[in-house]
This record gives C-alpha cells, structure tokens and sequence, in this order.
C-alpha cells in the first residue's frame, strides 16, 4: 500500500470535475458509497489520509464502474467501486485494477498511487479501492482540445500513443504481473469471453452481432508477443496536464480490463475510437478524433508501429473484435439502465449505438 501524505499534504492538483467531463453531484451519501463506513475503513487501512466528516461527489459520464471523488479536510482521493445491481461475471473486478496500477507505478507509465483495497462487500456492499487525485483533465471532445489549438493537440495525441508503446514495453514479471493473464490463447478466450457477456446482458435481437462472433471465432490469427493489456485504452482514460503548455500525460486511468495477453487488441480499439468519432457523446464515445491537429488513423498506427516495433500487418480480426467488444459493453450497460441500475445521466441513447457498432464491425472483417 501506498503511504498516504502527511498531514497538510495535498494528494494531487485535479479538480473533481477532472475525473468526469459532464455533470456531477456532491451529497454526504451518494448512491453506493456510504461515507460513514469508509470513513471507518480508512482510519484503520489509510489513517491520517483523510479527515472526517467525508463528502463525496459522483462523478458523472463513466458508463460502467462508479467513481467518486471524497474529500476529508483538506485533501481528496478517488474511490472506485463496480457498478449498482447487474454484473457480468468476471468484469468489474476492483481488486485486479488495483493491482495493476499499484505494479506501474515505478515504470514509465503514469499512474495514480494507491492507498487502499477492500476486496470483498463488508464495508461499502461492494469490493473497491483508493486511488491518488492526479492532476490533470480527461479531454473528451473535439472541442475541448480546439482552444489548444492543432500543435498541441497534436502533441497531446502522440503522447498518447507513447504512453500506450511504454505500457506494451513493461515486463510482467519485472514488474509482478506474470501471473496477470495467460497470454496463450488469449484471442481465442477473448471471443468467447465477449460471448458469454452479452449472453449474460441478453434483452433484445442485436441484428448481426451473432454473425460477427461467428466469423470472429472462426478466424482467430496468431497472436502477438504478449503484454499488459489495458483494455479501454483511449485519451479520456488518461489525464493530461496542460498547465503552462506542458501537456503531460500524468495517468492513465480505468484499468477494470487490465490482463496479460495481444497487446494489438488495445489498438485495435484505439483505431475504433478514433473511427467513431463522429458518433460524439450521445453514444457515449469521444469525438477527440476530430480536433485539428489530432493524427489521422494510419499516423497513428505509423506511430506506434514504430515506437513498439511490432508487426500491424492486418489488424482485421482486431477490428472486429474491437467493435464486437464495444458494442457487448454497450449492451450490458443498456440492459442495466432498463432495469432502473444506471447511476446518473446520459444512458438513455446508449442502446442505440449497438447496432451501428456491430455493422461497423461486420464491415470491417469483410474488408480483408
């Protein structure tokens, strides 16, 4: 466990509205976090952290895990904890993002420093951590970054993808993460993974998406040296500090599906974010790919071909497995909102999205 600051100490500069573009509400008890428990939690497991009484504010935007920014006297940390009601076996797993991010944190890649776990649901009804408030803004929108202007936003975009090449790099078991995953067959286990989740968010006919994992079982290549995998890796999952033009990533954030396994299946959703970027937020996608000065697709696989040295060749089968994956997480987090268990604005638009994502993915495994 991290050392929390000493007293007077801040935890980092960010605000609370750095870790959600969008609303967010502030109450002495918000939905799935009571401050009571946590208090008492952390005066045992993080003492001198945190002063009571504790306010928390929920951070609106995040789709799938909860976030909460909980301040105490004069300082703040960030608590994650899954999402309320349905939850898809083995997604969500409070005790493996920790894990991961806490191994990072003496490599090159950013990371928020970890205080606390609870594994289990005897304090707060669910598993969950205490993470460091980092500074920094998880740019969202195209016009968000405009005000940069296309040099910086530029420059925020390759380090980016740099941050994603020093992720790939890390050894394993240089950094305590052999154990992680099992990196053989992990595109194999991936399709029937990603099939089992949207048989347990089943709800509706999704025109396609059978097909899509049909071709997507069928055609599995060989993979890839093996790497930490982030799993959702994309610029409003990092925070980047702009103070004084200096546009620094300072953390990469949401490492809920973390493993060992190809790393090309992190870029393979890279390229699907960038491609629905026209989608905007209404189905809760970044449209940060159409600022000025963002690189196009192809400068950013030159980009990290060439930082990572691995082969891109074809990227079909991570294409489609991309969008087949996105569009299940979309799926399951439909199904929690027509069961009245979404916290927060923002999700009634999500169900939309699922089929143009499978078409998009059919489109692109008959490409090749």
């Amino acid at each position: 466990m991290t050392q929390p600051p000493a007293p007077g100490e801040p935890t980092g500069g960010a605000s609370p509205a750095a870790y959600g573009i969008g609303d967010s509400s502030e109450s002495a008890d918000p939905p799935g976090l009571p401050l009571d428990a946590l208090a008492d939690f952390l005066a045992r497991e993080a003492p001198g952290l945190l002063s009571p009484p504790l306010t928390a504010r929920l951070v609106a935007g995040g789709k799938s895990n909860l976030t909460y920014v909980v301040t105490g006297g004069e300082h703040g940390v960030i608590v994650r904890r899954p999402p309320l009601g349905h939850v898809l076996a083995t997604a969500h797993d409070m005790v493996r993002e920790h894990r991961v991010i806490t191994a990072l944190r003496d490599t090159p890649v950013p990371v928020p420093a970890t205080y606390a776990v609870c594994p289990d649901d005897s304090v707060i009804g669910a598993p969950f951590y205490v993470m460091e408030l980092a500074p920094g803004t998880p740019f969202r929108l195209a016009a968000e970054l405009e005000p940069l202007g296309p040099g910086r936003t530029r420059a925020i975009c390759e380090r980016m993808v740099d941050t994603l090449v020093a992720l790939h790099a890390v050894d394993p078991d240089t950094v305590g993460l052999s154990d992680f995953g099992r990196p053989e067959g992990f595109l194999e286990r991936q399709v029937r993974r990603w099939k089992k989740q949207l048989d347990g968010s089943r709800s509706r006919d999704v025109a396609g998406i059978d097909e899509l994992h049909a071709w997507l079982a069928a055609n599995v290549p060989p993979e890839s040296p093996p790497a930490i995998v982030h799993g959702d890796f994309r610029l409003d999952n990092l925070l980047v500090d702009t103070t004084d033009g200096r546009d620094q990533v300072t953390a990469v954030l949401d490492w809920e599906m973390a493993t060992l396994g190809d790393p090309l299946t992190d870029v393979g959703l890279l390229q699907v974010y960038q491609a629905l970027a026209g989608l905007g937020g209404g189905a809760g996608v970044s449209d940060v790919a159409l600022a000025p000065g963002w690189l196009g697709p192809d400068e950013i696989l030159q980009r990290y071909a060439a930082g990572s040295g691995r082969d891109l060749g074809n990227l079909s089968f991570h294409l489609g497995l991309a969008y087949f994956k996105l569009a299940v997480i979309l799926e399951g987090i439909h199904y929690r909102y027509t069961q009245g268990q979404t916290v927060g604005a923002g999700f009634a638009s999500i169900g939309a999205a699922v089929e143009p994502l499978v078409a998009a993915g059919l489109h692109a495994v008959k490409e090749e």
